[in-house]
């Protein structure tokens, strides 16, 4: 197969709209992966256009020099290393079509990522979010349900958002979850949560009857919504959690659809959960990146006896 044209910066938005909708094709990328690819991409496709250069061309250098000059930006780590990854990704996709004879960033170390431990909530805010989403004079019943399914599974919040309202029927003991590239997972459902989902379903019934009865398709998600994507964004569901905070009492800056997912995970390995079953009921792929959550709870810990233990306590001057 031969490569896109190599004439200026058209040329490598080809390349990125072909390595990107190859991704989604055979390995079923999600939106936001995809999303992320493009935007990594075009800035590096920029930062070569302005020194008259093209993927077609780019050397090993010319890529390192790209990330000095994000480094020198002040981008994270994290960041940087993403984008490394992203032109690795294309490079070896070009690589695969015939578009390039080698990959110039497969030998660039990358600056790694940060090591901090995640944030997380304690059980007692965690009560006062779900009792914020109780009291709500507005829509209880689905944030209430919203709420309930994210602390009692730990999905991301784009599994929770996109359910279908058919993983939902028959007050099911176990939750069948979409996950990242597709693959699919069974999560157990809590008994406040399965309450939860029972209780808004009478009320999503009760609405989409209503719009069967106009003439209206009736939705397949169980959060649904009249935009373009048929169910709550994510960004609306970051901005309810941060609404529920504020309510609780808890700092918003402190609490984030992730730092819930954290606590699920965190809270079950302080409650004596097996580190593979939390593994598998978070979809990661690889025990290593779950076990963060023990050197969260170490943390905790530490902090418990500093604080408590009465050898930890300074003695009173005499």
């Amino acid at each position: 197969m031969s490569g896109p044209s190599t004439n200026g910066p058209d040329g490598m938005a080809r390349w990125i709209q072909t390595f990107v909708a190859a991704q989604a094709a055979e390995l079923d990328a999600a939106r936001n992966t995809q999303l992320a690819y493009a935007r990594d991409l075009t800035d590096f496709a920029s930062w070569l256009t302005d020194k008259g250069l093209h993927f077609a061309t780019a050397t090993q250098d010319d890529v390192t020099g790209y990330l000095i000059d994000c480094d020198n930006q002040g981008l994270s780590r994290a960041t940087r290393a993403r984008r490394l990854s992203s032109i690795r990704q294309l490079y070896r996709f070009a690589f695969e079509e015939c578009w390039r004879a080698d990959n110039p960033a497969i030998q660039i170390k990358g600056p790694g990522k940060s090591k901090s431990l995640p944030k997380t909530l304690t059980i007692d805010e965690v009560g006062r979010l779900l009792q914020a989403a109780r009291d709500c004079a507005v829509d209880a019943g689905k944030n209430t349900c919203l709420m309930e399914l994210l602390y009692a599974t730990g999905m991301r919040v784009t599994e929770l958002v996109s359910l279908p309202v058919s993983a939902a029927r028959g007050d099911p003991r176990m939750l069948l979850v979409r996950g990242k590239g597709g693959k699919e997972r069974l999560v157990p459902l809590s008994p406040p949560a399965r309450a939860a989902v029972i209780a808004w379903l009478v009320d999503w019934d009760a609405a989409q009857e209503q719009r069967r009865l106009t003439g209206k398709p009736i939705s397949k998600f169980l959060f649904p919504t009249r935009g373009k994507t048929g169910h709550m964004t994510r960004q609306r569901f970051f901005f309810l959690i941060k609404e529920l905070a504020i309510v609780a009492g808890i700092p918003p800056e402190d609490v984030t659809p992730h730092t819930m997912r954290h606590a699920f995970a965190t809270h079950l390995l302080a409650g004596g959960a097996d580190l593979r079953a939390i593994q598998i009921m978070l979809g990661h792929a690889n025990v290593a990146t779950t076990e963060i959550y023990t050197h969260v709870l170490d943390e905790a810990l530490s902090e418990l006896v500093l604080t408590h233990h009465p050898l930890a306590k300074k003695p009173k001057p005499t």
